[in-house]
């Protein structure tokens, strides 16, 4: 048995296979897309195709976290996101909200998600509130400063130690206020606040996290580092995205954030394979139906 995670609706995660999170932005100045997907009917179409690639959990959000990226207001967030969240919740994946925003969060917990993916934290103690009430499921991310200014000759003395030890401060804040380590997932924020050499050593101590005790997300997906790795530009970012994420999994990692579902799903099937997991049982053609309750 592995990590549990859970919402009050549905179990996420209940056993060793790791999960693949497909990102949906719905934002006209993403990192990795370009606004791709930035209106309703073409983000829905993605989600879609994500589905058919067996993806365990959606991840749609309206807002870029990129360096630098301009505040969205959140009448236009919410505008951006519900409307997909409606139309992909009947496809019987379990969606997260991707936002620091509580009313943004609100209104996707209503329109159909069941996690909230909050890059900054749960600092804002309104998104606490929000988690409580739904019974959502929770992302909590290590990000220094903010999506605006993270980037700015971000400095710790150890930044393992540093981050792991505000992870452990936020699950503790977590349960304090009603949200039990088992709806709590953590991600160490690569590329949030971090020079390369941060990152590189996240990577390398990602085991440090399971001493958490809850499910550990790995969002490494096309970022900067494997750029400064490989020399390739975003477009050529697929083999060296999916090599990252799934050593992120022999590391610990439970789910992993992508853009390329299709070929995640089938590296992991191969690790779970041979590493002698068994059959997915169903689990790939219906998590909402085998794990809810």
């Amino acid at each position: 048995m592995g990590v549990v995670w859970k919402s009050r609706d549905r179990v996420l995660i209940a056993d060793p296979v790791p999960r693949v999170m497909g990102i949906v932005n719905v934002t006209p100045d993403s990192f990795s897309d370009g606004g791709r997907w930035s209106t309703a009917d073409a983000a829905v179409e993605h989600g879609l195709t994500l589905v058919e690639e067996a993806v365990d959990i959606l991840d749609v959000g309206g807002e870029s976290t990129r360096p630098g990226a301009e505040i969205v207001p959140v009448a236009e967030e919410i505008r951006r996101v519900v409307p997909v969240i409606e139309r992909l919740a009947a496809a019987g994946r379990p969606i997260s909200i991707d936002t620091m925003k509580p009313d943004v969060a609100r209104e996707a917990l209503a329109a159909g998600a069941c996690i909230i993916n909050d890059v900054s934290g749960l600092r804002d103690e309104a998104m606490t509130r929000v988690a409580v009430d739904a019974g959502a499921a929770v992302v909590v991310m290590h990000m220094q400063g903010t999506p605006q200014t993270m980037q700015d000759a971000p400095r710790y003395d150890d930044v393992v130690a540093e981050v792991l030890d505000y992870l452990a401060e936020r699950v503790r804040w977590c349960e304090s206020v009603g949200i039990p380590r088992s709806r709590v997932a953590v991600d160490p924020g690569i590329g949030f606040g971090k020079t390369y050499e941060h990152n590189l050593l996240l990577l390398r101590n990602l085991h440090r996290f399971a001493t958490l005790d809850c499910a550990l997300l790995l969002g490494v997906s096309r970022k900067g580092l494997l750029k400064t790795i490989t020399g390739k530009g975003m477009a050529q970012r697929l083999t060296s995205s999916v090599v990252a994420s799934l050593v992120g999994c022999t590391l610990g990692a439970n789910i992993v954030r992508v853009h390329d579902v299709g070929p995640m799903v089938d590296a992991i099937r191969v690790w779970k394979e041979i590493r002698g997991w068994g059959s997915d049982d169903g689990y790939r053609d219906g998590i909402g139906d085998r794990n809810s309750g």
